[in-house]
Formats: C-alpha cells, sequence, structure tokens
C-alpha cells in the first residue's frame, strides 16, 4: 500500500483504550501513533499493548495541539461523530494521514478540530469505545487503499485471483 498513516489521540484518561488503539495501530502497520495532552502516563499501557509498540514504531507525545508537528504532506483526519462529519464508508483517505480520536468522555478540542483537514464519522447510533473506533477506521482504510481481489456478488470468498501487478515502464515528468 502507497503512502503511511499514523493514529493518535487527544486527552485520553484511559490507559487500556490508549493500549488497546496502539497495539491495533501496530497490528494494522501504522507508520507512528502519538497522543496530544494524555492524561495517563504512556508507559502504563503494557497491559493492553502486549505487542509493546513503542519498540516498534514512533511515539510521539504533544503537550498541546499547538505543539503538534505532523510531517510535510500529512493531512490530519479527525474522527468525530459531529451531524456534519463525512460517513466513513463514503470517505476517501488521504494518501498521507494522521487520524485522531477524541477523549473516552468528551469531544475532539475546538483548537484541534480547526487543524483537521478532514472530519469522519463511522455512523453508527453512538459513540464506541475509542479502541474499536480507531480498529474500524484502519481496517476501513486497509480495504480501501490495499489490494485486493474483488469481492464476489454471492457470499463467500474471491472467486478470482488478484492478478499479478504489472510494473510498467520508467516514467519521466516534466
Amino acid at each position: 500500500m502507497r503512502g503511511y498513516f499514523g493514529i493518535g489521540v487527544e486527552h485520553i484518561s484511559k490507559p487500556m483504550n490508549v493500549g488497546n488503539l496502539f497495539r491495533s495501530a501496530h497490528a494494522f502497520d501504522a507508520d507512528f501513533v502519538f497522543a496530544i495532552a494524555p492524561a495517563v502516563d504512556l508507559k502504563e499501557i503494557q497491559k493492553s499493548d502486549t505487542s509493546q509498540t513503542a519498540k516498534h514504531l514512533p511515539l510521539y507525545e504533544y503537550a498541546s495541539v499547538a505543539e503538534m508537528n505532523l510531517p510535510r504532506g500529512c493531512q490530519l483526519v479527525g474522527v468525530e461523530l459531529f451531524d456534519d462529519a463525512a460517513e466513513l464508508p463514503s470517505f476517501t483517505h488521504p494518501e498521507r494521514a494522521a487520524y485522531i480520536l477524541g477523549p473516552e468522555m468528551g469531544s475532539l478540542s475546538p483548537a484541534l478540530i480547526e487543524r483537521c483537514d478532514h472530519v469522519v464519522k463511522i455512523p453508527t447510533k453512538f459513540c464506541v469505545n475509542v479502541g474499536i473506533a480507531g480498529a474500524v477506521l484502519m481496517y476501513d482504510r486497509l480495504i480501501t487503499r490495499g489490494r485486493f481481489a474483488a469481492r464476489p456478488a454471492s457470499p463467500g470468498g474471491p472467486v478470482e485471483e488478484l492478478p499479478s501487478h504489472v510494473h510498467g515502464g520508467r516514467v519521466v515528468r516534466r
């Protein structure tokens, strides 16, 4: 899959939720994880982050939204259950993205929403756990940006093999 992504949280207060999210990020091959003003010590997440994510990919911790520094060209995507947010099944994921989820008992801060290039929502009746929301989001990115065989029209697995990738000739852009 081309591009990269990271996933993070703002004002998170439960270490088990952070660990769950970061472990899922590691499993979905995220390139980095981050936290903005966490209300927990990120060293206390080992109970639920059994893959020890911080040993395998960068973990950035920012004291505030203003301090957050993303790579050039990386688009910030807020995940929030707002009426005017784009619904995830209709959203095209940026090639280079950082996804941010809010706290367990609140919403993303206005300062963070202001910095977002996009805001998406998972179309559910009510909010789900931050770890679950992150996993759904990363799975959606995987199936929409990855390269998989087409789903068949009837129940079951793919009936056709995914054709091998064919490399074209050299492209010179002017």
